[in-house]
C-alpha cells in the first residue's frame, strides 16, 4: 500500500515537468527551423490555428485544462495530506461523523460555480462556431473515395483535389518529402479576410473534412449536408486530412487550403472559369492518339491507380485488373458504360460520368485500352463520350 502511494506521489510531482509540453508546438521567434520541426512533431497540444475561432477554441481549451489541473492539485493534495498526516501509525483514529450540512453544501455549490464559469465562454465559442450566416463565399465540399470535390457556388468553377504524393514515395522507392501524403494536385483556393461557408457532404461513404489550422472538422455524410465556416486572417497554405476511416486508402485523402489576397483570388477564379469554358469547347475537338494517351495516363494515376494499381494489375478479390480486362479489351460501349456509369454489382467501382469531363473520360478510356499490354489500338473522342451520355 505504502509503495503504491509513493509511486503515485512521484507521478504527481512529475506533472509540472510534463505540463509545459502542452505548449510545445510554439517556437520562439528566430528559433532553429530544424529544432522547431522536431518540437512540432512531438507536441501534444491542439493547434492554435490562424483564424479567430481557432484561437478562441485554443484559449478555451487551455482555460479548461488549467482549471482541471488546479482541481486535481487541490483534491489530490488534500487527500494525500490527510492520508499522510492522519495515518494510523501516528495513532490517529477515524472520526465518526455523518451528514455534515456544511460539507454537503460546499461540494455541491463549488462544482456548480465552476461548471457555470466554464459554460459561459464555452457557450459563446460554440455559438460562434455554428454561426454560418452572412457568408461572403459558399463552397460545396463533397467527399469521394478517395478525393475531394470543390464547387464554388455561384460560379462555373468546380474541380477534384487528388493526392499528388508520388507513388515511388508511397512504395518506399524514394525518400519521403516533408509533406508526404499531405500534398494535392489542386488545392482549395480561398480569399483571406472573407467569411467562407462550407457545405459538406459525401458521394459514397462517410468522410470528414478536417483542417486543424482553421478549426474546421465536419463529417461528410451521403445524403446530408453539414455546415461550417472560416475566416482566414493571413495568406498561407494549410493542410488537413480526412478524419474518418473511409476505406483502405483513407490515409491517401489529404486536404490543402491555399489562402491568398482577395485580388489574387479573383484573378485565380476568373482563370479557372475560363479554363472550364475551354474544356467544354474541347468536347468537339478531335484529339490524336498520343494526346489522349498522355492525358489519360495522368488521369489514371490520380483517379484509377489507387484501386487498380499503377501497373493495372488491380487487387485480387477486391479490385479487378485493367490489364487483360474484358472491358478494356472488349466492345468500346461496354467499357465506356463501366467508366461513365459505374458497376451496378460492385459499388466500389464508382460512376465517373459526373466526376470527369468528357475530354478526361475519353483520355482515360483510351489509355486503359492501350496500356498494360492491352494494345487495342483504338481511341475514344470526347464527342463519343458526350453522345453516349445523351443516349
Amino acid at each position: 500500500m505504502l509503495k503504491g502511494l509513493k509511486r503515485l506521489f512521484a507521478f504527481l510531482l512529475c506533472l509540472p515537468v510534463f505540463a509545459p509540453a502542452a505548449f510545445a508546438q510554439e517556437s520562439a521567434p528566430g528559433a532553429n527551423p530544424e529544432s522547431a520541426q522536431e518540437v512540432e512533431r512531438w507536441g501534444v497540444n491542439m493547434t492554435q490555428g490562424v483564424t479567430e475561432v481557432s484561437r478562441t477554441t485554443y484559449d478555451l481549451h487551455m482555460l479548461i485544462f488549467w482549471i482541471c489541473v488546479a482541481i486535481g492539485v487541490v483534491v489530490f493534495g488534500v487527500m494525500f495530506y490527510s492520508m499522510w498526516r492522519h495515518r494510523k501509525s501516528r495513532g490517529y483514529k477515524a472520526a465518526q461523523f455523518h451528514e455534515s450540512t456544511l460539507v454537503e453544501l460546499a461540494w455541491t455549490i463549488v462544482p456548480t460555480l465552476i461548471l457555470v464559469g466554464m459554460a459561459i465562454p464555452a457557450t459563446k465559442t460554440l455559438y460562434d462556431i455554428y454561426d454560418t450566416k452572412e457568408a461572403d463565399l459558399d463552397i460545396m465540399i463533397t467527399g469521394y473515395q478517395w478525393k475531394w470535390k470543390y464547387d464554388y457556388l455561384g460560379s462555373d468553377v468546380s474541380f477534384f483535389s487528388n493526392l499528388s504524393t508520388p507513388r515511388a514515395q508511397i512504395d518506399n522507392q524514394q525518400p519521403k518529402s516533408k509533406d508526404y501524403l499531405l500534398e494535392v494536385d489542386e488545392p482549395l483556393v480561398v480569399p483571406v479576410n472573407q467569411k467562407i461557408r462550407f457545405l459538406i457532404t459525401a458521394n459514397d461513404v462517410i468522410h470528414a473534412w478536417w483542417v486543424p489550422d482553421l478549426a474546421v472538422k465536419k463529417d461528410a455524410i451521403p445524403g446530408f449536408v453539414n455546415e461550417s465556416w472560416t475566416r482566414i486572417d493571413e495568406p498561407g497554405i494549410y493542410r488537413g486530412q480526412c478524419a474518418e476511416l473511409c476505406g483502405k486508402d483513407h490515409g491517401f485523402m489529404p486536404i490543402v487550403v491555399k489562402a491568398v489576397p482577395q485580388d489574387e483570388y479573383h484573378s485565380w477564379l476568373s482563370d479557372r472559369a475560363a479554363a472550364a469554358a475551354r474544356i467544354k469547347e474541347l468536347t468537339n475537338k478531335t484529339f490524336t492518339f498520343d494526346e489522349l494517351y498522355e492525358r489519360g495516363k495522368k488521369i489514371y494515376a490520380s483517379t484509377c491507380a489507387a484501386c487498380h494499381q499503377p501497373n493495372g494489375q488491380g487487387v485480387p478479390g477486391t479490385f479487378p485488373a485493367i490489364a487483360g480486362s474484358k472491358y478494356a479489351t472488349g466492345p468500346m460501349e461496354n467499357h465506356m458504360s463501366m467508366v461513365v456509369n459505374g458497376s451496378p454489382s460492385n459499388p466500389a467501382m464508382q460512376a465517373f460520368g459526373a466526376q470527369l469531363s468528357e475530354v478526361d473520360l475519353a483520355a482515360v478510356i483510351t489509355y486503359q485500352r492501350n496500356a498494360f499490354g492491352n494494345n487495342m489500338g483504338d481511341t475514344v473522342q470526347p464527342i463519343d463520350v458526350l453522345n453516349f451520355k445523351n443516349k
